[in-house]
Formats: C-alpha cells, structure tokens, sequence
C-alpha cells in the first residue's frame, strides 16, 4: 500500500461522483483518455477492479465502494484544509494546559481559571491526576501549570517555581433534608454525630482535616472516601453525608444543590499551590492567572 498514488486515487473519485469519465473529464478539464489511465493504474496498484459499466456512465464495484468511501474521508478532509489553515493564521490559539491533582476543589480550580476562560482563541486542556505524574508532565513540558493542594517535593524545587495562590477556609456543606430534623448545634458537635464524606488520604486537605478533628477530639462517621471533590459534592447532595468545601468557588453549588452550610472549621484552610517550570515563567494567561488569584486571596 506504500506504493499507492493518491493523484491516481483522486480521479478515481471524482469519477465516482461524476458517475462516468466524460463528467469527470469536464469538471477537471482533462482528456477522458488521461483520467482512464490513471483509474486503471489506481486500480492495478491495488489488484482489484474498482468500477464497472452502467448505461453511459460507471458504477462502483463492492471493492470500487470500499476505496471510495475511504477517498471520500481523505478528500472532504483536504478540501477543509485551506480554512484550518486561514483561521489558525489569523487567530492563533491561546493554549494553555492545566494539571489539577486529586481532591483539589474542583469549584475553586474553576474560579482560579475563571479570569482566562474569556480570552479569545483560548484552546485550555485539563489534566486532572495524582501529584507525581503531573509533575513529571511539568517537567517535560507538556503543562504550562499544576494546581495542586501542597508544594513540590524538595528533589523537584531545583527545576520547578511553586507559589502558594491562596490558604482558602472551609465550610462544611450537608443536604437540607438531612439536616432538617437536627436542632442547631457548634460545628463541632455535628461533626461527631453526622455521616462525613472526606477526600481520600493523598490530598493535601485530607491531612490537615485529620489534624483538625484531633485537636477538637472529633472521631467521624467516615462513611465515604474521594479523590474527585465533585463527585463528593454529589454523593452529599444526595443524601450520604456531609463534606468539607472551600469557601472559593462554593458560592456556585450551594444553592443549585440545596445544600445547607454546618460552619466553618476555625483554623481549618485548603491550600492551593502553582507549580511551573521554569521554562513557562512568562506564560500570560498563567501570569493573568496568578495574578487575579492574589487579588482574590485578599479576601479570605
């Protein structure tokens, strides 16, 4: 197949749409003779007879159907290729690639992101996984930018650039119709009697909660672990228990999923780092990034 002649082929299929030689001699302005000549070496090339004799005009052979069909592909392709080509010219892509780590707030990724989302041309690509694996797309350059819930490891610092955005509160976040029935009580006491959904053990907040409920003397009902805080947001709104929520970004859920707020943990904060290489210091929508986060960390 290496030896196939794709002008060869393009003629057969401008002839299986024309439906004959003489409509496709006409429509590339070429002798009916030239054309036959270059089906029939397509043809030979491939070893199979490729039309057949109909009224005035051809048919497509079962072989004929199968090789038009793939022409047909390559061919509407090609024809696409000049305005892909005048559209990334006039208007090259804003690229930018984002590595979130596991049981990273999802909501507050998403307001960390909020002030690039309107650049035009913005071609953004999210890479959601365990810390290890991200950093080494850093490294080789495949991400412009790791939000993640703890710094890089001392081994990475040499090469990486890390900034804390923000240390956000947390809010603890339960379903209305399982918390109804309850009298009002310290957050402390809740916490104690109620179902609790935690992120899994290797996020970064996941420790810090463990830390929090030894120094209240807190021993939780654990009835449900994740490494995506959205999908724990769910499984709470849906009756399983209650969660931990940044404060950043919760302002969007709460009231779409009738989830009522408990009370923030006093002392209790989700950190948020951005790792980059050093390579990618000078990104704009990374710096837009940064900077808008800072801005917004002023307020907690």
């Amino acid at each position: 197949m290496s030896g196939l002649n794709y002008r060869h082929l393009y003629y057969f299929w401008v002839v299986a749409k024309e439906g004959g030689f003489a409509r496709a001699a006409q429509r590339l302005d070429m002798a009916i003779q030239t054309i036959t000549a270059q089906v029939k070496a397509l043809e030979q090339t491939l070893g199979y007879q490729l039309l057949k004799p109909a009224g005035r005009g051809v048919a497509l052979t079962e072989a004929g159907q199968a090789a038009f069909a793939r022409a047909e592909t390559i061919f509407q392709l090609g024809e696409a290729i000049p305005e892909a080509v005048a559209q990334a010219a006039a208007a090259p892509a804003a690229r930018l690639a984002v590595g979130v780590s596991d049981g990273l707030s999802k909501l507050a990724v998403h307001a960390l992101l909020q002030p690039v989302l309107g650049a035009p041309t913005l071609r953004l690509t999210c890479h959601d996984g365990e810390v290890e694996p991200l950093m080494a797309e850093l490294a080789l350059h495949r991400l412009d930018l790791v939000l993640a819930s703890q710094p890089p490891a001392r081994s990475d610092s040499q090469r990486l650039v890390s900034d804390r955005l923000m240390a956000c509160p947390v809010d603890w976040y339960g379903p209305a119709r399982l918390l109804k029935a309850r009298p009002r009580a310290p957050l402390v006491e809740q916490l104690a009697q109620l179902p609790v959904l935690l992120p899994t053990a290797h996020s970064g907040l996941r420790t810090r909660i463990e830390r929090w409920f030894e120094a209240h003397h807190i021993v939780p009902h654990v009835v449900g672990e994740f490494e995506d805080s959205g999908l724990m947001a769910l499984f709470a709104a849906e009756g399983m228990g209650v969660f931990p929520l940044a404060v950043f970004g919760a302002d969007r859920l709460a009231p779409s999923w009738r989830l009522r707020c408990l009370g923030r943990s006093a002392g209790l904060y989700e950190e948020i780092h951005a790792i980059r290489s050093r390579r990618g210091l000078h990104h704009p929508l990374v710096k837009q990034i940064l900077a808008a986060a800072a801005e917004a960390s002023l307020r907690f």
